[in-house]
């Protein structure tokens, strides 16, 4: 499983073994300020950089940077 979430710190204190970062606590996968396109790509990358997390075997807790 991955948790995509907006504050880390909290992913860390539950448990959380795969860590994607977020953007914004009203706004995780997006960023109502962009334009569609941009908005489109940004929450690209973040799925992207999920599934590369959920495919890639942790030992432990791991932040998965953008």
């Amino acid at each position: 499983m991955v948790h995509i979430c907006t504050v880390v710190p909290i992913s860390l204190t539950v448990g959380a073994n795969r860590i994607v970062p977020a953007i914004a606590i009203p706004h995780p996968l997006g960023n109502p300020a962009l334009d569609a396109g941009e908005e489109k790509s940004l929450r690209r990358k973040i799925v992207m950089n999920s599934l590369k997390a959920l495919t890639t075997e942790v030992d432990g807790q791991t932040v998965f940077e953008g």
